[in-house]
């Protein structure tokens, strides 16, 4: 039997809790430190109490642990550690090679995308130094996933599915530290994929021996100020199955940033998906963790923050996967603006509409435009202020739902465990039998006197039972196994009823102690060393070796002159970013996929600020390398 995993954000340890009521099989969250969102970090107290809820349905809690290190930060991450193997977190994702050499507690480890994992070569390699899950780069086709699963099929793969997408091969972009000395690869991304390009070409491209530029009088601004590195954001609800017969076993939404409803709403999407793909194949395939959810709403991840969805590489290579016109949320569709009048406009709409619901278009510039609605009278929207870049036949997106939001912000969701129990006669008293929904089987034999009762007993017999608020079950079945009318209070049923969850709960308990906290890699994984090719691991400064213990660690395993990542050297004319994402193709000026004329100036994007980054083009790779340019 398969186990299939989804895995949802978690910004803190309350989110995290509502994430597992909507449907998660495993919660991903930022420790104190060392996460590779900076600003999301927890305290080792809000960890165990999102641990000590999640066990109880059998979900897991992973903790990042994913920057890479410096030598002084060592000693202080191999504390944190220890402290996060004592409130029993399942799992740590992790992208620095030295804490292979620390001396860690055997907790499993999982290999971070920031570790570029995008080959069977690096998965293979891994699942060596002992790691057990590896989430795999976002740019996978379907047929590069299957390729991995093929050639190690003992590594759990990991899968984003759906959220914000990295345009640099995640692990491999520079650009924030080049720009702004904050390092995506040590948490602070300032996010210069979402920001504003020039998009320049210069003819009979030259440069001195310093990489400045001579005359300029042959250049030319192609675009202005358009976001020519924001991608759309992925959506993989209906693909599920194909990852699965891929190989993937873990399907992760992005989003450690994101608020309570959109990780609510989106986590109750994509398990109703996978609950689909389970009900259709139950022989083969079941949840990773316990329990049933109970929605109080239609989940809907178009009503979610979302730039425009996009399947990105999974089918090949496509031209919807970017958004340069805006890098904020557009939202869903919703109609076409049909009249326009001094302070209200008509629509001819796809969708009803709510006072406070916001709404944005693209102006005839191609720039975002947004406003909240006061009110709809009569058919005509009336804007608290109304825009006047406006025009006929504009499409509209809704980017806040406000029914829909006021929904999430309720109580939107119950979890919990169906449990059958079996009332039987004894000579002393009675036997209770409770089963819950994953085979755990507990008994109860009380003693007490019996006597029959002059009204019918059975229905209150299963009410006070079927009591279980405050619990993680619900009675779906009761069955009484005797025939006579016996009287029992009311007061002796609830008792018995609490020593019956008493038994269930420390009966579950012991299987989470012998199933979730057993270590998927040794004490100490120590296979023996060999050698790998530096390509294997990142060649150069793309291994991002922070620290004097992971250049051992590389060295241990046959690779010499080990370069120091780029936060420690700031190298000049390297790529800071590597993307599958072309500008070229997505122009439409691709001579080798779309057949255009081939232009030979070079291409240069620029910021308002005036940095310059160079894109090279690696046609026969398919890739686009930035290159971070001099300032002048």
């Amino acid at each position: 039997m398969i186990e299939l995993e989804l895995l949802s954000p978690a910004k803190n340890a309350d989110i995290g809790i509502e994430a597992i009521r909507h449907g998660a099989d495993a919660v991903y969250i930022g420790a104190p430190s060392f996460g590779a969102r900076a600003s999301a970090g927890n305290s080792v107290e809000d960890i165990a109490r999102l641990v000590e809820y999640a066990h109880k349905f059998y979900a897991k809690v992973y903790v990042t642990v994913n920057t890479i290190l410096r030598d002084d930060e060592l000693e202080e991450v191999q504390r944190l550690i220890r402290q996060l193997y004592d409130i029993h977190v399942d799992a740590l994702i992790v992208q620095d090679m030295a804490l292979l050499q620390l001396d860690l507690p055997p907790i499993p480890l999982h290999a971070s995308t920031q570790m570029d994992n995008r080959t069977p070569e690096k998965i293979r390699f891994l699942y060596e130094q002992g790691f057990r899950q590896a989430v795999l780069a976002r740019e996978l086709s379907l047929e590069e996933i299957k390729a991995i699963h093929e050639a190690c099929p003992e590594m759990k793969l990991e899968v984003f599915v759906h959220g914000a997408l990295c345009v640099s091969l995640s692990g491999q972009c520079y650009a924030s530290e080049a720009l702004f000395g904050r390092s995506a690869n040590r948490g602070e991304c300032a996010q210069v994929c979402r920001m504003e390009f020039d998009l320049i070409e210069r003819k009979n491209d030259s440069r001195n021996q310093h990489g400045n530029h001579g005359d300029e009088s042959d250049e030319r601004v192609l675009l202005h100020d358009k976001h020519l590195l924001s991608l759309k954001d992925m959506c993989q609800l209906g693909s599920l199955q194909k990852l699965i017969e891929a190989g993937a076993v873990s399907f992760k939404i992005e989003g450690r940033l994101k608020d309570a409803a959109y990780v609510k709403n989106v986590t109750a999407a994509y398990s109703e998906a996978l609950n689909s793909i389970v009900k259709s194949m139950p022989e083969q395939f079941e949840r990773a963790s316990s329990g049933k959810v109970r929605l109080n709403f239609q989940p809907d991840v178009a009503k979610s923050f979302n730039r425009g969805f996009t399947s990105y590489f999974l089918y090949g290579r496509n031209d919807r996967i970017f958004s340069f016109d805006t890098p904020k949320s557009i939202g869903e569709e919703v109609g076409t603006v049909k009249e326009i009048y001094t302070n209200c406009f008509t629509v001819a709409g796809l969708k009803p509409f709510t006072n406070g619901d916001g709404l944005c278009f693209i102006d005839a510039k191609g720039k975002l435009f947004g406003f909240r609605l006061n009110k709809i009278e009569k058919g005509k929207i009336y804007p608290l202020e109304m825009p006047r870049n406006l025009q006929p036949k504009t499409k509209l997106y809704r980017n806040f739902d406000k029914k829909f939001d006021d929904l999430l912000q309720r109580d939107s969701a119950e979890r919990f465990v169906p449990v059958d129990i079996l009332m039987e006669e004894s000579e002393e008293g009675f036997v209770f039998t409770m089963t819950d929904d994953d085979g755990t089987e507990v008994r109860l034999n009380v003693e007490c006197q019996k006597e029959l009762a002059r009204t019918h007993q059975l229905e209150n017999v299963e009410h006070q039972l079927s009591k279980l608020g405050g619990t993680i079950y619900s009675l779906r079945q009761f069955t009484c196994g005797y025939k006579k009318n016996w009287f029992i209070p009311s007061s002796l049923l609830s008792q018995w009823r609490r020593e019956m969850v008493d038994l269930m709960d420390a009966e579950r308990a012991k299987w989470i102690s012998g199933q979730m906290h057993a270590p998927s890699r040794p004490d100490r994984p120590q296979p023996e060393p060999h050698s790998i090719a530096p390509s294997v691991v990142g060649v150069g400064y793309l291994a991002n070796v922070m620290n004097q213990k992971a250049r051992q660690f590389y060295e241990d395993r046959g690779l010499k002159n080990i370069e120091w990542a780029y936060e420690r050297t700031h190298q000049e004319g390297v790529p800071v970013m590597f993307c599958r994402h072309c500008i070229k193709y997505a122009l439409g000026w691709c001579a080798h996929r779309q057949h255009a004329t081939e232009r030979h100036g070079t291409l240069y994007l620029q910021t308002q600020s005036g940095h310059r980054f160079r894109l090279d083009f690696d046609c026969k790779a398919c890739m686009m390398r930035v290159v971070k340019e001099p300032m002048k």
